[in-house]
Order: C-alpha cells, then structure tokens, then sequence
C-alpha cells in the first residue's frame, strides 16, 4: 500500500530527526497495543507533535488532520502518509467514517481531540467527541497520551506519555469526559 510504505520510509528519518534535535522522553510505550485497532488520543502542543507521535512507535499512525493539507504541493507528501482529511468547517462524516474503516482494518489512528493546537492558558481545550465514537463503534482500545514541555532545539525538554489502553462503554458524552479528565489531570500532575 502507497501511503504505508512512505510512510515506512519517512518514520526513520523522522525518528532520527526528533532524537537529535528534541531528545523526548517516551513514557509507557508498552501502553500501545501491538495488535489490533487503536486510538491514540491526547493534547495538541504543537505541529511537531505528529511527528513526536510517530516517532514513539513503529505502528503506522494514520492522522486526522486539516484538509488543508492535501491541497496544493503539500498534497503528494501528507495523501501518501496516509492522513485523513476533515473538514474542520462542517461536521465532517467522510472523516469519521474513513476512520472507522481503517479501525475496522485493526490500524491505528492518531487524533487531537481538542480539533486544533491548543494556543489558550487552559490546560486543555473542550473534546470534540469523534476519538470516542470511532473507538466505541470499532470496539477499538483508546490510548491517552499527553505532551508536556516546550519542542526547544537540542534540549531534553519534551515529554510524551501513554496511559493506561481501556475499552468504552456507550455512553459517548461520559466517555468523552472521561478521556478529557485523564489527559488533563494527567498534565496537570508534577513531573
């Protein structure tokens, strides 16, 4: 598959490039199941962040992202590493149901619940609710994760940890509350 093996061929160069210049600490790696469908879902610091991501495991990551980025130049790279375009000015049902689909198929997807990189003092923003109805309707782990610290060139300042995988039940609106409460307290917990 096109999008799989670019993305195959780019995630070591991205790995390397995160290690020298960002130097993270990865946190609870064995929380991502090997197998099986799974939603990594967790706060959006930055743009770097997909590629802290991708660079924490060797599943291939399918991102749901802006669909701005599958126009013009920028077009060739991010279709062919196997982003999923939403619409972020409608309630975008292509988007969730292409998710579903390569849930279905026991990938992985990667998603910022907040919809947006999250500019404000609030620790997190409110949680759209797709990261939960796509891994309720799929019967698909959901894995929190939370960034901390501040992506500054050659110092070992960022931090990504994975929770604790689980199951939901459901009821979508506590799931989602669920999900937002662990990330949150989880950042708000002294290093």
């Amino acid at each position: 598959m096109k999008d799989v093996l670019l993305y195959r061929i780019v995630r070591p160069i991205l790995k390397y490039f995160c290690k020298i210049c960002y130097k993270p600490t990865y946190i609870g790696l064995e929380n991502i199941p090997k197998n099986g469908g799974v939603v990594l879902a967790g706060n959006h610091t930055n743009n770097l962040d997909c590629i802290l991501l991708i660079s924490s495991t060797n599943r291939t990551i399918h991102f749901l992202a802006k669909d701005e980025l599958i126009k013009g130049f920028k077009k060739i790279i991010f279709k062919n590493m196997g982003i999923i375009p939403v619409n972020r000015k409608i309630h975008d049902s292509n988007a969730l149901k292409n998710s579903i689909k390569i849930l279905k198929e026991r990938k992985v997807i990667g998603i910022f619940p907040e919809g947006t990189i999250n500019r404000t003092n609030d620790i997190i923003m409110p949680f759209k609710i797709g990261a939960v109805k796509m891994a309720n309707e799929t019967n698909s782990y959901i894995v929190p994760f939370t960034i901390k610290g501040k992506y500054k060139l050659f110092s070992k300042n960022i931090k990504i940890e994975f929770l604790k995988s689980y199951k939901l039940s459901n009821d979508l609106d506590a799931e989602n509350k669920k999900l937002m409460k662990i990330i949150s307290e989880n950042l708000s917990k002294e290093n």
